[in-house]
């Protein structure tokens, strides 16, 4: 009798631990993009309610602490009291400016980096952004936990498969078992040639993620250049394709090579950049040609993308003001300079070597190049909606504010669109919209701009069937 009742005991702890696991992959991953005026600043939400935050955005300006207080907003709406994680990509001031005031906030348990900051104003490097930074943070994590990341480390968040493809200057190379197409020959790196990218060296030792999540893989390498990506993809692509790409530097010309962007065959990007930083038309041309790319989403209208290249103004969350967009496509060309196509000493443009071919622009009249959305653009907000509710109103741009037309010799001057870190960032304005993307268990995605609450829900990929058994 006592051995029946052990083994009736043994199975109803075995059956409560399934039907627990079952629970915990019902609920969704969440990813929140917050809109730091082409910084970066990601929240993540798993299932079992470990949280992760990526880069903390612009330092302070003028005692304003715009980019911590919008995270904080975030954060709140998340339901979220503590962070698990903080991963600093690297040391440029729109990643890592808001640390020092977010810890003040919020607690933080494990800070996660690179390691040793390739900017540090000897032998010839270029000097911390953000002064003082280094000292202050070793401060900070020597009170927590502290992980300098390598390729091949894991974030342990369960049932979340967070693998680290690039750090301190080293990219994964070896073929990820199970990721599909991984190992593959990569086409397109016939006939390109390896740019060295000198500039912003930290760029190049940016911590980058690989997130599996179910059936969805999305890939964030913060702000690696051409010259990593040609190191990580070429002879070979070792990540395999993936539902999602993080656009690098913000969608600037240094990154998002076609070589790489075709190799991982993205069906979605997202670019976290400012209304003159990043959103090139080079990155446009790179996702708008990679096989089965079908929407680009941005955390601002893209002034360098101009009407050619911008998405409908449903996938744009901020910087959608009528008067500014017409200003920014009616401003006079600027001459070409550094980090412009063609400019001296600036990234190769279209049918350099190693750029791939150029993507035509739409004709007159024609309908932009992304994908239509699959249903309705919601009816115009109404005046004085919160954010993220629904008819909730777009910000107004005024003259000096995100959206709005550059100034002369400002930094958002057609077609620049690089993303170095450095420059003055924008002034605060309010409201500041996010997208968020809720991730199924069975690899379902929805990606959500809080602006005008359209939404648009992409399946999940068919599995590869089954090899045929042998006889």
């Amino acid at each position: 009798m006592k051995r029946k009742l052990l083994v009736l005991g043994a199975a109803v702890i075995a059956a409560a631990s399934v039907l627990s696991a079952q629970s915990r992959t019902t609920k969704p991953l969440e990813i929140y993009i917050v809109d730091v005026e082409g910084g970066k600043a990601d929240l993540y939400v798993a299932p079992g309610g470990e949280t992760v935050l990526v880069d903390t955005g612009f330092s302070p300006q003028g005692g304003v602490n715009r980019d911590v207080d919008r995270i904080m907003e975030v954060i709140k709406a998340a339901g979220v009291t503590k962070l698990d994680y903080l991963i600093s990509t690297h040391y440029h001031v729109d990643h890592v400016g808001g640390l020092q005031e977010l810890v003040t906030r919020i607690p933080v348990t494990t800070f996660m980096d690179h390691g040793a900051t390739a900017e540090d104003g000897v032998d010839g490097h270029q000097a911390e952004q953000v002064r003082g930074f280094q000292a202050a943070y070793a401060e900070i994590y020597g009170k927590a936990k502290h992980t300098v990341l390598k390729v091949g480390d894991k974030v342990p968040i369960p049932g979340v498969d967070w693998r680290i493809v690039t750090s301190g200057g080293v990219v994964q190379k070896t073929a990820i078992v199970g990721a599909p197409n991984a190992g593959k020959a990569n086409a397109e790196c016939a006939g390109v040639q390896r740019q060295p990218e000198a500039r912003d060296p930290d760029n190049g030792m940016s911590v980058g993620s690989l997130i599996a999540f179910g059936g969805f893989r999305l890939l964030d390498l913060a702000d690696l250049t051409r010259d990593k990506e040609f190191d990580m993809v070429c002879p070979s692509n070792p990540l395999g394709t993936v539902d999602m790409l993080f656009a690098s530097n913000h969608g600037s010309n240094n990154a998002n090579s076609p070589f790489f962007v075709h190799a991982v065959q993205p069906r979605v990007a997202i670019a976290q950049n400012g209304s003159g930083k990043g959103g090139s038309a080079e990155m446009f041309q790179a996702l708008y040609s990679s096989p089965g790319f079908q929407d680009v989403w941005l955390t601002h209208w893209a002034n360098p993308g101009g009407a050619e290249w911008n998405p409908p103004g449903v996938f744009s969350a901020n910087g959608v003001d009528a008067a500014a967009i017409a200003a920014a496509l009616t401003a006079p060309p600027r001459g070409g300079g550094a980090g412009r196509p063609g400019g001296a000493g600036g990234p190769a443009g279209p049918g350099a070597p190693g750029a791939g071919a150029p993507v035509a622009p739409p004709a007159p009249g024609a309908a932009a190049p992304a994908a239509a959305p699959p249903q309705a653009p919601p009816a115009p907000p109404q005046a004085g909606a919160t954010p993220g509710a629904p008819g909730a109103a777009p910000q107004a741009a005024a003259p000096g504010v995100p959206g709005a037309a550059p100034a002369a010799g400002g930094p958002a001057g057609g077609g620049q669109a690089r993303g170095g870190g450095r420059g003055p960032g924008q002034p605060p304005h309010t409201p500041a919209y996010w997208l968020k993307v809720t991730v199924q268990p069975d690899g379902t995605y929805t990606v959500l701009n809080t602006r005008n609450n359209f939404s648009k829900t992409y399946t999940a990929k068919a599995k590869p069937a089954e090899p045929a058994a042998k006889k």
